[in-house]
């Protein structure tokens, strides 16, 4: 499997931990005090640096700082609009997609030099 994707993967699974923690005691944590919705979420947020960081360094092999980066922004928005939508029963917006675009037009720009799609993402480091 290719080093993008292993990071990618591992990027995603690591946002899904990330959005909870940040956004899920919205749902059901609501009535609690703020320091139990703290302690959940920072239980919540050791899972995600756990994949989160491997991700980086498997990532950093061949990807720069920068489209570390913005991959990360990317999957983000995406895990937030799944989220958001299924788990928050909020109404789906167009806007979140447009927003995704706007990043995936900014990967273009750190991706640019030396991209080798589908087998790498990105030019090897110098």
């Amino acid at each position: 499997m290719p080093i993008w994707l292993q990071s990618a993967l591992l990027l995603f699974a690591s946002n899904i931990f990330m959005t909870f923690a940040w956004y899920g005691h919205l749902r059901h944590l609501k009535e609690q005090p703020v320091w139990v919705a703290i302690l959940v979420s920072w239980g919540i947020a050791f899972f995600e640096y756990c994949l989160q960081v491997p991700a980086n360094r498997i990532g950093s092999q061949s990807l720069e700082l920068g489209q570390l980066k913005v991959m990360q922004e990317i999957i983000t928005m995406v895990v937030f609009m799944g989220f958001a939508t299924f788990y928050m029963r909020r109404p789906f917006s167009m806007d979140l997609v447009y927003a995704t675009l706007c990043l995936v037009a900014a990967a273009y720009f750190v991706f640019r030099k030396g991209v080798a799609l589908p087998s790498g993402i990105g030019a090897p480091h110098a």
